[in-house]
């Protein structure tokens, strides 16, 4: 059938099943086949690749993904669009849907039954609302995927590449960074969905290592670390890090930490890199075993 990534197309096939946008779900298709095209790219799809697609919604980018990759995935939460895919996508015999929440499905056991346990791709127009856990539940799991390509709020996007020192610089550049390497492929502005949503998006590509960029002895400790630094960036991060509920080090031992880094005493979170952090985790963990 003709690209649904028309808004002709898209608009039809709405009035066609009488379908309601669930605000709940977050749901914006894409009605723009010049950024389908740069999604595509960016994916570097080839008919090799097993996709795992989340959030089809009418199949619009599923077409695309069914004419690139060898097999794909679909996992839709929204019942009321299972009828319209499968007319969507019935002329595809490369792909599957499912009607579950991303959340709480065991991808590892659906890569390992579908794809033999190699290493899939994700590509996805992803809900806004949850894009966080969705793209943290997927590295954090240790899920088998090679690359995530996803269309993301821009402001996301722009955290999830900033650097130290920048004002978007915070945890979830922590995680995706070591975890991947990111990359933005594309701004999307609003008027390439329906609904429009009221901001900005962009098209985000993460390289998946397949070991961490860093080496650190206690990962869950690092990450509790990073996470109290920027639960309060304005505090110093040893008061930050000795104030935290969630850790049990006192300010001097923190000091002690940071003084061992060669940084000032009062140096805040922002101002660590990767590294530092990883450097700092293992300081902190070697000193309650020495």
């Amino acid at each position: 059938m003709d690209k649904l990534a028309k808004a002709s197309n898209t608009i039809e096939i709405i009035k066609k099943y009488n379908f309601t946008f669930q605000k709940r779900y977050g749901q914006n298709f894409l009605i723009d086949t010049h950024v389908m095209g740069k999604i595509m790219d960016a994916a570097g799809l080839t008919c090799d690749d097993y996709v795992i697609e989340i959030g089809p919604g009418i199949g619009s980018m599923t077409q695309y993904l069914c004419e690139r990759a060898g097999k794909v995935t679909a996992v839709e939460i929204d019942k009321d669009l299972i009828p319209i895919l499968n007319e969507t996508l019935m002329g595809y015999d490369n792909v599957s849907i499912i009607n579950e929440d991303i959340l709480k499905l065991d991808l590892n056991e659906i890569i390992m039954k579908d794809n033999n346990g190699k290493p899939a791709k994700v590509v996805a127009n992803l809900p806004y609302y949850i894009t966080t856990p969705i793209i943290m539940g997927l590295l954090e799991g240790h899920v088998p995927v090679s690359s995530i390509t996803v269309m993301v709020q821009k402001e996301v996007a722009d955290r999830m590449q900033a650097g130290p020192g920048s004002k978007d610089y915070g945890a979830l550049s922590l995680a995706v960074n070591y975890y991947s390497s990111p990359h933005i492929a594309a701004n999307v502005p609003p008027n390439c969905f329906i609904p429009r949503p009221n901001v900005g998006s962009a098209v985000i590509n993460l390289d998946v290592y397949d070991t961490p960029k860093v080496m650190v002895r206690d990962e869950e400790l690092m990450f509790k670390l990073i996470r109290a630094a920027f639960n309060q960036r304005r505090k110093t991060l040893a008061n930050s890090i000795s104030g935290a509920m969630t850790l049990d080090y006192s300010k001097q031992e923190v000091a002690k930490g940071i003084a061992a880094l060669s940084l000032p005493e009062n140096v805040r979170g922002e101002a660590l890199t990767l590294e530092q952090f990883a450097l700092l985790s293992d300081r902190l963990s070697s000193g309650r075993n020495d």
